[in-house]
């Protein structure tokens, strides 16, 4: 089965790929990097970011098979995201409804309203803790500014995102990473 049959499935693939890029281009060394997250190394964003899918994922009741090897970020990442295209490259999963935080959705809706954006500002965290570019193009910086203004103040609650004001005359990236409490 082709993994892009869905609109999901294309937006998480298309924000994964640079992603990888960036992980697979972190050196063995530098995994233990403090990235713009407070208190996370690299290691732990990319943690994160396999946990919070599978967690929503599984949550949801799909299957995505035992949690992958964190001993090896980048290993992880790849399997997981794998498991995940294939989850969502299915209507049926993409489309299943549920009552979310916000109201009645899908699984493909969630995961383009937050966990899409989710990589693209994780890859900024990743590249920028390991000295790797982490430019964002206009595209990604509007999918960010559209996922993230879908949470109004919820955005803020406590664990999610701290505002941080971003300095006079920032140019469009410090401003949307600004308003998720990182400072370009």
């Amino acid at each position: 089965m082709d993994t892009l049959t869905t609109p999901v499935a294309t937006a998480y693939a298309a924000a994964l790929e640079p992603l990888l890029a960036v992980v697979e281009g972190i050196p063995a060394g530098r995994w233990d990097a403090a990235t713009p997250c407070e208190g996370w190394s690299a290691r732990d964003v990319v943690a994160h970011v396999v946990d919070t899918q599978r967690e929503f994922l599984t949550g949801r009741g799909l299957d995505l098979g035992p949690a992958p090897d964190p001993t090896d970020p980048a290993g992880a990442l790849r399997e997981h995201s794998a498991r995940v295209l294939a989850a969502i490259g299915d209507p049926a999963v993409a489309d299943a409804r549920y009552d979310g935080f916000f109201g009645p959705t899908t699984v493909g809706e969630t995961l383009e309203q937050f966990y899409v954006w989710d990589l693209v500002v994780h890859r900024w965290d990743l590249a920028t803790a390991t000295g790797q570019d982490a430019a964002l193009s206009d595209a990604e910086l509007d999918r960010v500014e559209s996922g993230a203004g879908t949470w109004g103040d919820a955005l803020y609650m406590e664990g999610i995102c701290k505002q941080v004001a971003a300095p006079a005359g920032a140019d469009r990236q410090a401003r949307v990473l600004a308003m998720l409490g990182r400072r370009a």
